[in-house]
């Protein structure tokens, strides 16, 4: 039976998992969830073998569901060199192997809006050009189309958007309501925190994505983000993205697992005053 991700208790802690050697990728997926892992990120473009057999006996060690990515990346960060039809489809190979679903990038079929926005600029959440947002309704059709088509077998999508721009709490919330009209179970969004101010309209902005009927995971990276990955789950942020070990294949901003998992449990029940100080707060906005 295909394991399913639980939205209804958040946050899920996920797990980033990034090697070549399948044998270590199932390895590192016992060690994340003996550290307390509810998902597992595998990336599966770092990996060496992507045979339908060995995903499945990947994907299948798992005690914990399994999200399937593919940034087009390899284990060194290099470009995989798939066009976006090949990428759609090694996801939907990843989901018949027995992924419980897949991180589909708002960029996905327009592989030109991954480094620069060149859609219509006539939103709030535009106004800084942000990156992996596109607004081709063309494109996101077929966005639509594969959703439906990982659906159709079971499995669940993650829409993501890394923007690489600072927004406003209100762009934020504007921007996960534009995506959740595609239909994907939970939404990713991440935006840049260079300054402090930047990391607290990324905190105040959570409370407004609660609003939404989509479950919503949103951080910011960036110099001053980091605090946001820890801090937005905590306030109903549907996941939060860790590292069961540090090396030069993960990235360094994630929270380290075991500590969040003693974080997000001992806090449980003691951060509803916070979030209803913060909808008081942009209330009064």
């Amino acid at each position: 039976m295909r394991k399913r991700l639980n939205l209804t208790h958040p946050p899920l802690l996920a797990a980033a998992v990034r090697c070549a050697d399948p044998a270590e990728a199932i390895a590192a997926i016992r060690s994340c969830a003996l550290h307390g892992a509810d998902m597992i990120d595998l990336h599966i473009s770092c990996l060496n073998q992507t045979d339908d057999e060995t995903l499945a006996r990947v994907i299948g060690s798992s005690p914990r569901p399994v999200l399937a990515l593919n940034y087009n990346q390899t284990l060194d960060w290099r470009d995989a060199g798939l066009s976006e039809d090949e990428r759609a489809e090694s996801l939907l190979r990843a989901v018949d192997a027995g992924a419980a679903g897949i991180d589909m990038q708002g960029y996905t079929f327009d592989l030109p809006s991954k480094a620069a926005f060149h859609g219509d600029d006539h939103f709030s959440f535009t106004q800084g050009a942000p990156k992996e947002v596109v607004t081709d309704e063309a494109i996101i059709e077929k966005q639509i189309a594969l959703i439906e088509r990982v659906h159709e077998k079971g499995a669940q999508v993650l829409l993501s958007c890394h923007t690489g721009c600072a927004l406003s709490a209100e762009a934020v919330r504007d921007l996960a309501l534009y995506l959740e009209k595609r239909g994907a179970d939970v939404i990713k969004i991440v935006t840049t925190a260079a300054t402090r101010s930047d990391l607290f309209e990324a905190i105040r902005a959570m409370p407004l994505l609660l609003e939404l009927h989509t479950p919503v995971a949103y951080h910011a990276n960036g110099a001053a983000g980091r605090l946001s990955r820890l801090i937005n789950p905590l306030l109903g942020g549907a996941v939060a993205f860790c590292a069961d070990h540090y090396d030069a294949y993960h990235t360094p901003e994630q929270l380290d697992l075991a500590t969040a998992r003693q974080i997000i449990d001992g806090a449980e029940g003691m951060t509803d005053g916070i979030g209803a100080l913060l909808n008081i707060e942009n209330g009064m906005r």
